[in-house]
């Protein structure tokens, strides 16, 4: 498992989002760096990272290795910043450690069920790419890029995150990317679980946010007795499109809450 231990002091564990990887945090870890100790995994068969391990089926798995690296780094204590996918593994692994998982923000996620509709075009667009090994140019432009960003996104974020999908082995999108996203997007309704937590949390969505949109945010903020943050001007990867603005609400969490 490849992953990025940045500063010092209270240690924050980040969790991006899937096809994306620990750079997707570029602009919070220079800024979180500066007071906390930040430590951004690589989901497995992304970034750096190696390939998904063969028995490793559900969101509780990647829990499990997550906080098998922070016991590996001698971290007893710790808050959790989940984007997307993280958020989702995230709240699995506050279930595994309560006593240890300090503070959870969840980013542009949602832990419940993945609605009806759109789990049977993801599991169609994972279907396709697992047959041509490749993700396919239609697929790519036309649903993938449009779904991670706002309205009008800055082309070089489209143009960086499409060359890197492009050059993704078709090994690595058989054994890892494509098995991971049947586990994010058959993943179980664990909405219940933000019933039980009583630590300090707080959901911020992108306003334009497609994939997981901000009522999503608003019901897990309601279950959770938390504040729910919308970012302006922001799709699903608020973290690049309004870094300023998301450093800030982290910010300002992290210092009521640790």
């Amino acid at each position: 498992m490849a992953y990025r231990d940045e500063g010092e002091g209270f240690p924050l564990l980040l969790g991006h989002s899937y096809l994306f990887d620990s750079t997707m945090w570029a602009p919070q870890i220079e800024a979180l760096s500066k007071k906390y100790r930040v430590i951004v995994p690589d989901l497995w068969g992304h970034g750096n990272s190696g390939e998904l391990p063969e028995q490793h089926s559900t969101l509780a798995d990647l829990a499990r290795d997550y906080l098998a690296l922070m016991d590996q780094l001698s971290i007893k204590e710790f808050a959790i910043i989940g984007l997307s996918a993280g958020g989702m593994w995230g709240i699995e692994l506050v279930e595994m450690a309560p006593d240890r998982v300090k503070a959870l923000v969840l980013m542009d996620t949602f832990v419940g069920l993945e609605p009806e509709v759109t789990h049977t075009k993801y599991f169609a667009m994972l279907d396709a790419i697992e047959q041509a090994g490749a993700i396919p140019q239609s697929i790519l432009q036309q649903q993938i890029a449009p779904a991670f960003f706002s309205q009008q996104p800055a082309q070089h974020l489209v143009d960086e995150l499409t060359q890197r999908l492009v050059v993704i082995p078709a090994e690595t999108l058989r054994n890892s990317v494509v098995p991971l996203g049947r586990i994010i997007f058959g993943r179980e309704d664990r909405t219940h679980l933000l019933e039980k937590l009583d630590i300090p949390s707080l959901v911020i969505t992108g306003e334009q946010d497609t994939p997981r949109p901000p009522l999503e945010g608003y019901l897990m903020a309601e279950i959770l007795h938390c504040d729910h943050i919308i970012i302006q001007d922001a799709g699903h990867i608020s973290t690049l499109e309004q870094p300023h603005k998301v450093n800030q609400e982290l910010i300002a969490f992290l210092q009521q809450a640790l």
